[in-house]
């Protein structure tokens, strides 16, 4: 189904969900977490997600405004406000579908390269961090790629790798692939001690590295000054 167009539906009963009981967070509570027309039951994952993008969002239009009240809407703004979204999808998809779409990564990575070369203001990441970004991101994965023949990953993690790279540059994309290695280490780990999964289990490993990236783009510089100051 095109997402762009089409209107949101019950994936039950396939039947249009109307303005009133689409409206975020609160229609979940009003409907009792069931669809008005089948009553089937409407998952916690949409309240949460809603929630979390809307947290998102203001702490990113304070992030970018620290200084003024009223935030301003600065290209800057709308790109991160647009990233966090098509992360949001990825770390929802791959988890659910084991996929990573490449409209959500190509297409946005090369309007991101566009705007970076640009000379767009607010935009301070150099070409060659751009580059040795990108070359890590997707360069990593495409070895990981020929060595196991698609075996350990999929193409969509070397696509993900390069948009990555174009988020954050060099070295901060090291930040992002730290976290999400350590992360999806230690869920991995609690869910074998539990028995939900094995050493041979597959992993949504997009997620894992949809959360560095998010963590990264805001902190990543703190988290690299705090690692350099423990080895001085």
């Amino acid at each position: 189904m095109d997402i762009s167009w089409s209107r949101s539906i019950c994936p039950k009963c396939l039947h249009p969900i109307a303005w009133y009981d689409n409206i975020p967070f609160i229609s979940f509570f009003i409907l009792r977490a069931k669809c008005r027309r089948c009553q089937d039951k409407i998952s916690w994952q949409y309240p949460i997600v809603e929630v979390f993008v809307a947290l998102a969002f203001l702490f990113t239009a304070v992030w970018h405004n620290s200084s003024s009240f009223l935030p301003q809407l600065t290209v800057v703004l709308i790109r991160d406000l647009i990233i966090i979204i098509l992360l949001t999808f990825i770390f929802l998809y791959d988890l659910k579908y084991r996929e990573i779409l490449d409209r959500v990564t190509i297409l946005p990575s090369v309007f991101l390269i566009f705007l970076a070369l640009s000379g767009v203001e607010g935009f301070d990441q150099t070409w060659q961090s751009l580059l040795f970004g990108v070359l890590f991101g997707a360069g990593f994965f495409f070895i990981l790629y020929i060595i196991s023949r698609g075996a350990w990953i999929g193409g969509g993690d070397i696509r993900l790798g390069f948009f990555m790279g174009v988020v954050l540059g060099w070295p901060n994309i090291l930040i992002a692939f730290f976290i999400a290695y350590m992360l999806g280490a230690m869920i991995s780990l609690v869910l074998i001690a539990l028995k939900k999964k094995t050493m041979k289990s597959e992993t949504a490993f997009g997620a894992y590295l949809a959360v560095g990236t998010l963590v990264s783009m805001f902190f990543a510089d703190n988290i690299l000054n705090w690692y350099l100051g423990l080895l001085t």
